[in-house]
This record gives structure tokens, C-alpha cells and sequence, in this order.
């Protein structure tokens, strides 16, 4: 049985814990607010962008940009950009996330050499670069300060490596944001831009008089709109971080004061138990007097 020391030691130290994680919640619940905003105001232009986009290269020549190309025999292997946080203490955001990469990766019975890595973010660095995997480009710490040139640099990175030959396609792998409680792993295609299936809504079905030309338009059109998709999955993560965040720190709170009120009636029956004790003893002594 603990001593009576020892369990004010430990309510001592829960009740310590319980400060920090109360104050962690509260920072995160103060930085999820801005985030949030500017996710719900980077979304209709990235979305709308896409949808755009989606419809209007499907009627045109892929040969048009070499982002739209289609490799017939690809031999570079795919780009798989793997956005993480920084910090822990946020529930499964991490482990989600490392888990979704290790199920897409081995698909289709890929091994970890048959693809290259993009890594944003400390813990799925420090995951993935223990093991036998191609990292082509890592950034940690952009999350303090996110900016959109840090989805330049990102974006530069993927098209370098797509329209080289050296990766046959490139997948963004996030959490997407969408209730302080619910965040969705998603495993979204980038490159090469998708192009509408059958039966899928394309819009107009009207074709599109170009002014200059496609392929002009295109330069400078498809890689800004690889820039806003990916500037739009790092703010979805970065809102999905806060939001796990908060979470887990608010459910870590409510749990140390479970283990107080046990600790303490715990402690309190040790107490009245010696108490007791020292009665008896007493009691006994007077008599054998």
C-alpha cells in the first residue's frame, strides 16, 4: 500500500499535467479559429479551380502541357507528397496519416523502392527517413509561419520531378479538415491533372475559344493551380492539427481529474485507515494496562 507521501506526490504531479494540457487546449482552440478561416477561404478558389480545370482538359490535347501528358510507359516511379505535423500530442493525426502512406504505398504490391517521398512535417520525417524509402524533398517547421511560397516550393519540387520523367504521377496525402472533431485522411491525385470520366459532371459542354493560345494559357495557368492545391491541402492539415490538438488535450484534462478524485479518496481511505489503526492501537494499550 502507497504511503500517504506518495500519493500527494502523484495527485501533486496529475494536477501539474493538468495545467499544461489545459493550457495547451487553450492555445490550440485560439490558433484553430485563424486557421479555420483561412481554410473556408482557400477552398471555393481551389475547388472551383479544380472542377474548371478538370473539365477543360478534357477537351483538350494532352500534348498540349506537359502537365496534362499521360505517361504511356512511365519509368519513374510515383511522387507521393506526405504532409505531417511538427509536434505530437494530437491524438491519431500522425499515426492516420503514416498509415494511409504505408496502405497506398503498398498497393498494387509496391515496396518502399518502387516510389519517391516528399515528407512536410517532423513526425512523418522522422518515420519514414528510419526506413529504406527515396526522399526527394523534406521541410519541417513551416508550419509556424505557413505562407504561400512554402507551396511554391513544394509545387516546384513535384513538377521538376513529373515533367523530368522522373516520377510517373505525384499523390498529395493529408488530413482534411472538417469539424474540430472529424478529420479525413485523404489521398488526392496532383499530377498529372485529372481529366473527367465518363458520366462525371464536366460543365459546358460547349468548347472554349482561347486567347492566346492553349498552350500559353496553360504555361502559366496549370502551374499556379498545382501551387493552390497544394497550398490548400497544408492549410487543411494545419487546421486538421489544431483541431486534433485541441481534442486530445481536452480529453487528456477531463482524465486527470478522474485520476485526482480517485487519488484522492484513495488517499483519503489510506488516511482514515491509519487512523484507525493508531486508535486501535491505542485503545488496546490502555487495556493492558
Amino acid at each position: 500500500m502507497p504511503s500517504l507521501i506518495d500519493l500527494r506526490r502523484r495527485i501533486r504531479a496529475v494536477k501539474s499535467t493538468q495545467q499544461i494540457t489545459k493550457a495547451m487546449k487553450m492555445i490550440a482552440a485560439s490558433r484553430l479559429k485563424r486557421a479555420q478561416q483561412r481554410v473556408v477561404a482557400a477552398r471555393p478558389y481551389a475547388q472551383r479551380m479544380l472542377r474548371v480545370l478538370n473539365g477543360l482538359v478534357t477537351r483538350v490535347d494532352p500534348d498540349s502541357h506537359p502537365l496534362l501528358r499521360i505517361p504511356e510507359q512511365p519509368d519513374g516511379r510515383p511522387l507521393i507528397v506526405i504532409i505531417s505535423a511538427d509536434r505530437g500530442l494530437c491524438g491519431g493525426f500522425n499515426s492516420n496519416i503514416i498509415k494511409a502512406a504505408g496502405h497506398f504505398i503498398r498497393a498494387d504490391g509496391r515496396k518502399p523502392e518502387d516510389v519517391a517521398l516528399g515528407l512536410i512535417g517532423r513526425k512523418g520525417r522522422e518515420f519514414f527517413r528510419r526506413r529504406a524509402f527515396d526522399v526527394r524533398y523534406e521541410r519541417t517547421g513551416i508550419f509556424q509561419q505557413l505562407a504561400f511560397s512554402h507551396a511554391v516550393d513544394i509545387a516546384e519540387v513535384a513538377i521538376e520531378e513529373f515533367t523530368s520523367g522522373r516520377a510517373s504521377s505525384v499523390h498529395l496525402i493529408y488530413n482534411e479538415f472538417k469539424s474540430v472533431m472529424t478529420q479525413r485522411v485523404v489521398v488526392e491525385p496532383l499530377l498529372p491533372i485529372r481529366r473527367l470520366e465518363d458520366g462525371e459532371e464536366a460543365g459546358p459542354t460547349s468548347d472554349y475559344l482561347y486567347e492566346p493560345e492553349p498552350e500559353e494559357i496553360f504555361k502559366d495557368l496549370l502551374p499556379r493551380h498545382v501551387q493552390a492545391q497544394v497550398y490548400r491541402a497544408l492549410l487543411e492539415s494545419n487546421a486538421a492539427f489544431f483541431a486534433a490538438q485541441m481534442t486530445a488535450m481536452d480529453a487528456a484534462t477531463r482524465n486527470s481529474t478522474e485520476i485526482i478524485e480517485d487519488l484522492t479518496l484513495y488517499m483519503n481511505k489510506v488516511r482514515q485507515a491509519a487512523i484507525t489503526r493508531e486508535i486501535i492501537e491505542v485503545v488496546s494499550g490502555a487495556s493492558a494496562t
